[in-house]
């Protein structure tokens, strides 16, 4: 069952929905781009170097762009891109950065991991701060197959289930876990989004929906990318 779950949620796998959707929302975030002047700075919060590296938005007449990757820790790995830089930092207090550092502050599948409402509002307070426009992409809270454990409706069974589940299951991308203390802290880790929370915490954003089967798979809220004065930039 989860072999066939993987065709939808494996983005590894180059012919997956979840790979499809990716490729269109990038197509999506590249076309805001074309909008603003080179060159365009872009912080990604919670993102790796190897995401950057591996989609064609580096190959195509978007070369001039300057991505910082933040993360809790570095790819040991690093980056053979000139134009790639890492550095390490909390979402939800990106002090490091002046306000509106940024052209685009860019986040992929984060803000439903760095914890409670609260730290998810101080994450989308600080990407509105550090960016003068965001593009912000999580999974549906009402998609019926939960997108990291794989399995239908695991977000919304009471928490002792859930830590049954995968104390005795393989589920998505966790191995079983033996230990019942970790086995509790992963599936709180994760707390999923709806579409008027999202908006809550990014007030007057534009709004697209990734649909899969007609049923809404996941949730982007972005900033009309427009030039600003040159004043501005």
């Amino acid at each position: 069952m989860f072999k066939m779950f993987s065709k939808v949620y494996d983005h590894r796998l180059s012919d997956s929905w979840a790979s499809n959707l990716r490729k269109q929302r990038l197509a999506l975030f590249a076309s805001k781009l074309e909008s603003l002047p080179s060159p365009i700075k872009i912080l990604d919060v919670g993102g790796t170097v190897n995401f950057w590296e591996n989609i064609e938005l580096l190959n195509t007449n978007l070369k001039d762009l300057e991505i910082t990757v933040m993360n809790l820790s570095y790819n040991k790995m690093g980056s053979t891109h000139p134009n790639i830089q890492q550095v390490i930092g909390d979402a939800r207090n990106m002090e490091q950065f002046q306000s509106n550092q940024f052209d685009v502050v860019f986040s992929n599948s984060v803000i439903e991991h760095v914890g409670d409402d609260h730290d998810q509002q101080q994450m989308a307070t600080e990407i509105m701060r550090v960016g003068k426009r965001y593009f912000v992409q999580t999974p549906n809270l009402f998609f019926p197959i939960e997108p990291h454990f794989v399995f239908p409706f695991f977000q919304f069974l009471p928490i002792n289930v859930r830590v049954w589940l995968i104390s005795n299951f393989a589920l998505g991308w966790f191995s079983k876990f033996t230990d019942q203390e970790k086995a509790r802290k992963i599936v709180t880790s994760t707390r999923l989004l709806s579409k008027k929370k999202l908006l809550n915490f990014f007030p007057g954003s534009e709004f697209y929906e990734e649909k899969f089967f007609g049923l809404i798979k996941s949730l982007i809220v972005y900033q009309e990318f427009q030039k600003t004065s040159n004043s501005g930039e």
